[in-house]
């Protein structure tokens, strides 16, 4: 069944079945950016209409810059998973889902073309004013489910979407040698990193010990705000960086 489009972007409605209502929320309050991950964008716009994986996102941008609605923005589409952002389990109830045509890092990490990136900018700046999405809540797939997603990756200009007014982003600090913390270091310096990332949203506690997920986790951050280096390993420039954001978001704005 067809549906009018949300957005003025959109070149065509492709229905997907794979919906449901929104559950205890009366509005997204997130956007939530992934790549499609598959060899070609045509084969993930068949994938997430089809009845039988029961995944769906709301849009689809092509590598053309033609935009695909899936699923209208009022229902739940399938596209976060297992995931947690500020305290919530239930992501798809809480977020409007843009997959973006690209390979990804199964298949050498391609760049986005221009042409798509214009168009993502532009949905994006569409569905944060509708829904008035705060900058802290454009998020990466990989940021709420770091244990198990990368997309849409480290070459993802975050930067230029923030400067378009969609998401937060600062100018990383340098990278500069010593400081950092590493999987397997305990103490007071590694709780505090881990209430850091907690306060901006990611789902981890201060337990003083860099495990596995603290490792995935500050992975995920780079890979959204220091992509000069995607290591797990929290630099002083990564420290720094998270600080700044975590200033910035309880500044509001």
């Amino acid at each position: 069944m067809s549906f009018p489009p949300d957005s003025p972007l959109v070149d065509a409605i492709s229905p997907s079945p794979n919906h449901e209502p929104r559950k205890g929320v009366a509005r997204p309050d997130i956007l939530l950016l992934h790549y499609t991950g598959m060899a070609s964008t045509q084969a993930a716009l068949e994938r997430l209409c089809d009845p039988g994986p029961r995944v769906s996102s709301h849009y689809l941008v092509f590598e053309d810059g033609r935009i695909f609605q899936l699923v209208p923005e009022a229902r739940r589409a399938y596209h976060a998973g297992a995931s947690y952002w500020e305290g919530s389990t239930d992501i798809n109830s809480r977020s409007v889902g843009i997959e973006i045509g690209n390979q990804g890092h199964d298949f050498g990490c391609p760049e986005f073309p221009e042409t798509q990136i214009a168009a993502v900018i532009s949905l994006c700046r569409d569905i944060v004013a509708r829904w008035s999405i705060a900058p802290w809540h454009v998020l990466a797939h990989s940021d709420i489910a770091p244990n198990r997603k990368r997309d849409p990756g480290e070459a993802f200009p975050w930067q230029r979407l923030a400067a378009a007014g969609v998401g937060a982003f600062i100018e990383p600090d340098p990278i500069v040698r010593g400081g950092a913390l590493c999987p397997g270091d305990h103490g007071e310096a590694v709780a505090r990193l881990q209430r850091l990332l907690a306060d901006y949203g990611y789902g981890i506690t201060a337990s003083g010990h860099y495990d596995s997920a603290t490792h995935e986790i500050v992975t995920a951050f780079q890979r959204h705000f220091r992509t000069a280096r995607v290591d797990g390993i929290a630099d002083l420039s990564t420290v720094k960086t998270l600080e700044k954001l975590v200033a910035l978001k309880a500044a509001g704005g």
